[in-house]
């Protein structure tokens, strides 16, 4: 299993619009943001753990931890949580000064930066960006079921890492299931995580909810799946990677929904070399 050796990375905070942001920094050269994944415990160092050493070797890494997760603020906001999360990520690259930069999400934050990327006025300044298992239809299967049933205890989260890596290594490594589970219960995390479920049957989708038209995407993009995804359809991205323009597919066959944790070497490699040439 890779080792976490990020020891370029160094942890800061910065107040984002009022709102005390915290994010993980390092490395030297084109500017990369890193949007980390929305299941329980999840945050940039879980997120990023084995790619922002090798990242940062080449690239100015910035990988903030989204509104309620992580270190950042526990805020949430029944009125558009999904809204807020991305305008609060705009003014975070406002507030260090970040003009433009690569993008790379994983999960929650490859959805959210493919629908941003759609939107006639788009609020981030991107460049290129990678998604990994993001975008397409989200299916409510056995898996997303039992992740959204997380009942903050050490058994569920080793029942977790199971679903979410294929990568049997860390389906034992005691010491990663715990730094995991560990970030799970930081104060306001699971409420915050859970409380995206609670919606209105009556509720109108705003613009950031509405279905993306990806045809309007113009940046380059690289769609990262994972073959043995247990949380997506097999093939899920065919469905859509046609419909962005400028776009190319990379299955990863020994991953599951974290391929950049189920086989950092090979993401790192196919990653760096795209957003490179």
């Amino acid at each position: 299993m890779a080792k976490n050796t990020a020891a370029r990375i160094v942890s800061r905070q910065v107040s984002a619009r009022g709102i005390r942001t915290h994010y993980l920094e390092g490395g030297e050269g084109p500017t990369l943001i890193l949007l980390h994944s929305g299941e329980f415990g999840g945050c940039a160092e879980i997120t990023w753990q084995f790619n922002l050493d090798a990242l940062s070797r080449n690239f100015h890494v910035i990988a903030p931890d989204f509104l309620g997760y992580g270190r950042t603020e526990k805020l949430f906001s029944f009125e558009d949580m999904w809204a807020k999360r991305v305008r609060h990520i705009a003014d975070f690259l406002l507030a260090i000064g970040v003009q433009n930069g690569h993008f790379i999400g994983n999960s929650m934050g490859g959805t959210m930066l493919l629908a941003v990327a759609a939107m006639p006025e788009c609020p981030w300044p991107i460049d290129r960006m990678a998604v990994v298992s993001g975008g397409g239809k989200i299916p409510n299967n056995d898996a997303r079921e039992f992740m959204n049933g997380y009942d903050c205890s050490l058994a569920y989260m080793r029942g977790m890492v199971q679903r979410l890596l294929v990568n049997k290594a860390y389906h034992s490594d005691e010491a990663y299931i715990e730094r995991r589970y560990r970030a799970s219960l930081i104060p306001g995390a699971w409420e915050c995580t859970a409380a995206a479920r609670f919606k209105s049957p009556g509720r109108v989708a705003s613009e950031f909810r509405t279905e993306p038209d990806y045809s309007q995407i113009p940046f380059r993009t690289l769609i990262v799946a994972g073959a043995q995804d247990n949380l997506r359809e097999p093939n899920y991205a065919d469905a859509f990677v046609g419909q962005i323009p400028n776009a190319e597919l990379f299955t990863m066959q020994n991953a599951g929904h974290f391929a950049q944790i189920d086989d950092p070497v090979t993401f790192n490699a196919k990653v760096q070399q795209f957003l490179s040439t």
